[in-house]
């Protein structure tokens, strides 16, 4: 019996530095961010120093109209936001970036990864970019920037367009965080194939409509060297404090998009969300998942363009 015991506890010592061995593998080698910017730069991006962080930046649309930020979510880029770009850049200029620790941008070497530094990060994009005010948009953890930023900065937000951000208390994480499981430390360090696209399908309520290609962009920008680190680093930061009272201040025009089958954040943060929020309307998509902004782009699309009319 001591025999077996000691045999398991053998394998398992092995098993566990071949893992560490293996985090270290991938992180060291990764994906060097000039091939990354050969495959996903567009004309349209530019990098941009912002407290000593490369930022990439995607500016679209006639340079005299109404801003449009949008933020995207966690291990996710800016690609996310492609459709309702490309049907907005016409009447809008919209301004897309991918947030520190993620896409082309890649670690934030200030490691500014809570929540209301990312905040304060946006604020510093926009000055940057010489953009005083603006309707922002995000989703998932860049929802969470949106309405924390115009929490701290209303003068600067003309209204917010929410997909499934984040709110309140989930997974135990609130005033602290929660420590990363081992389990999530890995994926974030290796981004294997099979676990990205079933990453992918998690996010999406129709499992039918996640291309590969949409898989591989989420693979590629996870594993640009540095990213995985900078991941696991934003968890360790990340924390949901009780938001009640900063969203009954918060009068920003607001509309929240929310869909049914949203497998990362219980729907019914959304209808909480809005009770509270006295300028907020929610609308539910049937048979959407969590980045509805790109698994049903037209169907969002017809909420947020007379949303934006009525402003």
């Amino acid at each position: 019996m001591m025999k077996a015991i000691f045999s398991v506890l053998v394998f398992l010592v092995l098993a566990g530095a071949a893992t560490i061995a293996a985090w270290y593998t991938v992180e060291s080698r990764g994906i060097a961010p000039e091939v990354l910017e050969a495959r996903y730069v567009t004309p349209e991006d530019s990098f941009i120093s912002i407290g000593g962080a490369r930022v990439r930046v995607r500016i679209e649309g006639p340079e005299d109209a109404p801003v449009i930020i949008m933020n995207h979510g966690y291990t996710h880029s800016l690609e996310t936001w492609n459709d309702w770009a490309a049907a907005l850049e016409g009447e809008y200029r919209v301004v897309r970036y991918d947030l520190s620790g993620h896409g082309l941008t890649g670690p934030d070497p200030e490691l500014r990864y809570a929540p209301e530094e990312r905040a304060a990060f946006l604020g510093a994009l926009m000055d940057e970019l010489d953009i005083e005010r603006a309707i922002v948009a995000g989703n998932s953890l860049g929802g969470l920037v949106a309405w924390r930023f115009a929490s701290a900065f209303p003068d600067r937000v003309e209204a917010l367009l929410l997909v499934a951000p984040g709110v309140f208390s989930i997974n135990g994480v609130s005033d602290e965080p929660v420590p990363v499981p081992l389990a999530m430390r890995v994926f974030l360090m290796t981004a294997p194939k099979s676990g990205m696209r079933k990453a992918a399908e998690k996010v999406y309520g129709d499992d039918s409509k996640v291309t590969d290609a949409t898989v591989e962009r989420m693979r590629d920008m996870i594993r640009r060297k540095g990213n995985g680190a900078a991941l696991v680093n934003a968890l360790t930061e990340f924390t949901l404090p009780d938001p009640t009272e900063k969203l009954k201040a918060l009068e920003t025009p607001t509309l929240i998009l929310w869909g049914t089958e949203d497998a990362i954040i219980p729907i019914d943060h959304g209808e909480r969300m809005a009770a509270l929020m006295p300028n907020a309307q929610l609308v539910i998509l049937a048979g959407v998942g969590h980045v509805a902004q790109e698994e049903a782009p037209e169907e969002t699309l017809t909420h947020v363009s007379p949303f934006l009319d009525g402003l």
